[in-house]
């Protein structure tokens, strides 16, 4: 009795896979068997110097699957692999991957299951004045901490230096996050990656400012150490912003390790801290705000000097330490 003919797939597609193993051409079969090459005469053409003019041939087993056989090529081919000379052939796996010389390829057919469809994201329109807005926040905060600190008759070009360097940062920072994203998605957000970059720089700046005044004007100087917090929290943060348009399916792991990395960090700096004789911030204002804004009755001298005394006792110990460490010295260089 004969053997029935093999029905063969009612669609098929062979994919040309890039780096990243998305489809980046993809080409409909027509009929079977399935001819693979550089020359036009071929059913799927592949335009590789590394490829054959007829390099490959996709048939159709008695079993229903897809079997590769390699025509007369130099480069040969792999499936699951396992490496293919010319005249050699095997069966492919499921989700009909292979590979042809150098090109990587996938065979699928409509009786292969599909993926689920993925949920489009539609970021919301964004505000047009947002982004100049922060632009002039940015650079209107970096005017300031250059006037209050240069003399009232400074040249134009003193500020210069203080207003380009950091706006050139932020713009090669986005530009660096685009270009990932471009590599990984496809597509080149600048706009949103510099975007999230000056919201978080210009709440620093912010900070920066308001911080001093609220420990001034209530006599909490030890609140100054939220913003030395700021700053890694602020920087762990805006990285996992990033990193969620440029991986979104690794958030998870790219947030746990830059967590990590923040507690580390935090861990150094408040051994550090310990070392400087105070961990939640420093006893005392280093600059004093308008007294305007002082809304408690300030504090007599004496009230600073009782609150001096407990690190009178470390500081002569750092003393003795430094003096034996000198005596030392002057020993051992007679």
């Amino acid at each position: 009795m004969p053997t029935p003919p093999v029905a063969a797939p009612a669609a098929a597609v062979v994919e040309l896979l890039g780096r990243d193993g998305r489809a980046a051409v993809v080409q409909r079969v027509t009929h079977w068997p399935v001819r693979i090459g550089r020359s036009p005469a071929c059913d799927i053409v592949l335009d590789d110097g590394h490829i054959a003019a007829e390099h490959a041939e996709l048939q159709l087993t008695p079993e229903g699957g897809v079997r590769l056989r390699l025509l007369d090529s130099r480069n040969g081919g792999a499936v699951a692999g396992q490496r293919l000379a010319a005249g050699e052939e095997a069966t492919l796996p499921e989700g009909g991957a292979f590979q042809l010389a150098t090109c990587s390829l996938r065979l699928r057919t409509s009786a292969d299951a599909l993926a689920p469809e993925q949920l489009m994201i539609v970021h919301p329109v964004r505000h047009w004045a947002l982004l100049p807005l922060l632009l002039l926040s940015m650079l209107f905060f970096q005017w300031l901490d250059r006037w209050s600190a240069v003399d009232p008759d400074s040249r134009w070009i003193d500020y210069a230096s203080p207003l380009l360097g950091p706006l050139a940062f932020v713009l090669a920072w986005a530009g660096l996050w685009s270009l990932a994203s471009q590599l990984f998605q496809h597509r080149f957000p600048f706009t949103t990656h510099l975007r999230r970059a000056l919201l978080v720089l210009v709440a620093l700046q912010v900070l920066e400012w308001v911080l001093p005044a609220i420990a001034y004007a209530f006599s909490w100087p030890r609140l100054m150490v939220v913003e030395s917090l700021a700053t890694p929290v602020a920087g762990a943060f805006l990285i996992a912003w990033h990193a969620r348009l440029v991986w979104p399916g690794a958030r998870r792991i790219l947030n746990g390790g830059i967590a990590a990395l923040l507690v580390l960090g935090l861990g150094l700096q408040v051994g550090s801290r310990q070392e400087q004789q105070y961990v939640f911030g420093p006893p005392y204002l280093a600059s004093l705000p308008p007294p305007a804004l002082r809304l408690v009755a300030p504090q007599p001298p004496e009230t600073l000097i009782e609150s001096l005394k407990p690190l009178k006792a470390d500081l002569a110990k750092q003393a003795r330490k430094d003096n034996e460490g000198a005596v030392d010295d002057d020993t051992g260089g007679e």
